[in-house]
């Protein structure tokens, strides 16, 4: 596929003006017949880079599949699928995880996809199955292979591999580097494209604090820094990394009961669950995200302006994730770790300076947004433009009212202001939408 074909999308869809350097390497790496092992840092257009490359490797569709990308999450699989749908959109994209509804997969499957995103467990599982052939595929990528391999999946991808006997370019992507390649790996004459360093660049737009807390338990502590940190600035996106989920679900509920418009995210909360929170926090309804490290990777996350450590991270790598989810691209953010009495600061942890807490709690903590949850989404045949339409109609809103919309298999959320909900309800209900009369509540 040539690039004049593609690099529209990337700027009329993508929003993307120009390409950085490594998107520009990666997209050249296409005509050159070595694999590549591409190392980068969280928030550096990795998505994009790979991506870049796989367009102008793509044939006209054959009723074939011919690119594999195998992700180690759900939420990056979606990611990743959203990007490539939005820049191959003469192609056709299709998303297989686990929480997903197998029976909608094998549906979108009856049409043979050009390009598949998974997990490596559905995707076997459909392989095994017969619901996807893929002895045709020649372009294979491993993204954040590094976190695959950290998970176990390295069986599952070794049993994947030996069904593809047609592969000729091999992208492996990671954020850290790896000493060893997997047996079950093949790659001709790989090439290293080592981008680790912009994470220096990263650190020159990011400022780290060192909040002292009066009380090992740190809540009271947090809430005068969320007050600190949004006065007189209206609520701007923060998440909250702490250990476990039992400390996320305690720390959110105590926001929760202090009027803060938060939400909660960790892995025992189900695909339908995980998907809203992070809706919720994009659309700028709940701009707090109270969340364990699953959120410190491989999600697609927009303009957060602060990470607060309330528990320091395990390791070095995790601390480095937790952060990269601020100062992303070129925006500039702040980090915040809250020391107890008496804890110790962990090794890989500097600081630039000491935030005293104000002790005001004057400052606003609820978002200006609420979302709305319709019950009908893609597999309804409902768009965005559908919906706005609808409640500008049928609603009375304006369209300086409607926020971000998601629309999901078969659900929605919107953002709408919330001094223009009162009412908002009671004069949509019973009215049809696409034809079809749909349940529309508030997300409480």
């Amino acid at each position: 596929m040539r690039e004049k074909e593609f690099l529209p999308a990337v700027k009329d869809r993508l929003g993307i003006e120009e390409l950085n350097e490594m998107q520009k390497k990666m997209m050249a790496s296409a005509s050159e017949p070595h694999d590549i092992i591409l190392l980068s840092p969280t928030g550096s257009g990795k998505t994009l880079a790979f991506t870049l490359p796989v367009m102008k490797m793509l044939k006209p569709s054959t009723g074939r599949v011919q690119c594999l990308v195998i992700a180690p999450s759900r939420e990056l699989v979606v990611q990743i699928a959203g990007v490539m749908k939005e820049v191959a959109h003469e192609f056709r994209v299709v998303a297989l995880y686990g929480g997903h509804n197998v029976e909608d997969e094998v549906n979108s499957l009856k049409v043979v996809p050009d390009i598949v995103v998974s997990t490596p467990g559905r995707l076997l599982d459909h392989a095994v199955r017969r619901n996807i052939d893929l002895l045709p595929v020649r372009i294979l990528v491993l993204d954040e292979f590094d976190k695959s391999l950290e998970l176990g999946f390295d069986e599952e991808m070794g049993k994947i591999v030996k069904r593809m006997k047609n592969v000729s370019r091999y992208l492996l992507t990671s954020a850290t580097p790896c000493d060893t390649l997997p047996d079950f790996l093949n790659l001709t004459s790989p090439v290293t494209m080592d981008f680790l360093d912009k994470n220096r660049e990263l650190h020159s737009r990011m400022t780290v604090h060192r909040v002292d807390s009066d009380g090992k338990d740190k809540l009271d502590s947090l809430l005068n820094l969320l007050h600190t940190i949004n006065a007189g600035t209206g609520l701007q996106k923060s998440i909250i990394f702490v250990n476990h989920r039992e400390s996320a679900e305690r720390v959110v509920e105590f926001l929760k009961n202090k009027k803060v418009s938060a939400v909660l995210y960790h892995g025992a909360l189900d695909q339908r669950e995980r998907e809203t929170a992070l809706a919720l926090f994009n659309n700028g309804s709940r701009p707090v995200l109270v969340a364990t490290d699953l959120a410190a990777r491989g999600l697609d996350i927009e303009k957060v302006a602060s990470v607060i450590h309330y528990h320091q991270p395990l390791t070095g790598e995790a601390y480095t994730h937790r952060n990269g989810r601020t100062a992303r691209v070129d925006k500039e953010g702040d980090v915040y770790v809250l020391v107890g009495p008496g804890e110790e600061v962990r090794e890989f942890v500097s600081f630039d300076d000491a935030l005293p807490l104000s002790g005001s709690t004057g400052s606003n903590l609820r978002s200006d947004y609420v979302s709305l949850y319709i019950s009908a989404g893609k597999r309804e045949k409902v768009s965005r433009g559908d919906i706005l339409g609808f409640l500008i109609k049928e609603g009375g809103l304006g369209s300086c009212d409607i926020g971000k919309i998601n629309v999901f298999d078969h659900y929605s959320i919107v953002a709408v202001r919330a001094n223009a909900v009162n009412g908002l309800l009671a004069t949509v209900s019973g009215k049809k939408l696409k034809r079809e009369k749909r349940r529309i509540s508030l997300l409480e």
